[in-house]
């Protein structure tokens, strides 16, 4: 278990963030490895819990002093990145990191930490469900509406890159399937 990493990614809407926060409430194996971000903070967030909220600034001189494993510019200044300090502190907790990030990222912290880390994908059940899902959040523009399903369209054709795929249709069948790869992963 020491050194490894669990990373799940998928479109927003797909139910990666409900899966991993009930992983992390069940699993005392497992830490978040809190992201940086340039958005905005919402309403019911907190800074340094559920993301690292950086100045586009502040942002960009950790990109430049290469404190990032990972880091991409999403949309126009909304950068998202893993800082390699979040990391290391969790391994120095003797936990295993786990990711939520976007697939871009993901798919960079696969190729940096390879056996290591287990990939999963989370997948809705059909583009017309996730658009469902986005519009309920009430959180999007039309416009940021419209991009993040561009977006997350996008970003289905990438779930063969990932070593294991969990569809959410079934929340609860969906919370099961990704506590069983887990547990395989880890006890392997």
């Amino acid at each position: 278990m020491q050194g490894k990493l669990l990373l799940f990614c998928g479109p927003s809407g797909s139910g990666k963030t409900t899966i991993v926060h009930h992983l992390l409430q069940n699993d005392p194996r497992l830490k978040f490895s809190v992201s940086a971000t340039t958005r905005p903070i919402r309403a019911n967030e907190k800074d340094g819990i559920d993301y690292h909220f950086l100045s586009v600034a502040d942002f960009k001189a950790k990109i430049a002093n290469h404190e990032f494993v990972e880091w991409e510019e999403v949309y126009t200044d909304r950068f998202y990145g893993t800082l390699r300090a979040e990391v290391d502190k969790i391994w120095m907790e003797n936990k295993v990191a786990v990711f939520d990030v976007d697939v871009e990222g993901g798919l960079k912290i696969k190729s940096i930490f390879g056996d290591l880390l287990l990939s999963v994908f989370v997948m809705p059940p059909s583009v017309d469900e996730l658009r469902r899902r986005l519009h309920t959040r009430n959180s999007e523009t039309a416009e940021s509406y419209q991009t993040r399903i561009n977006k997350a369209e996008h970003e289905l054709t990438y779930a063969f890159r990932f070593d294991k795929t969990i569809v959410n249709d079934v929340l609860t069948d969906a919370l099961d399937d990704a506590a069983k790869l887990v547990n395989e992963f880890l006890n392997t």
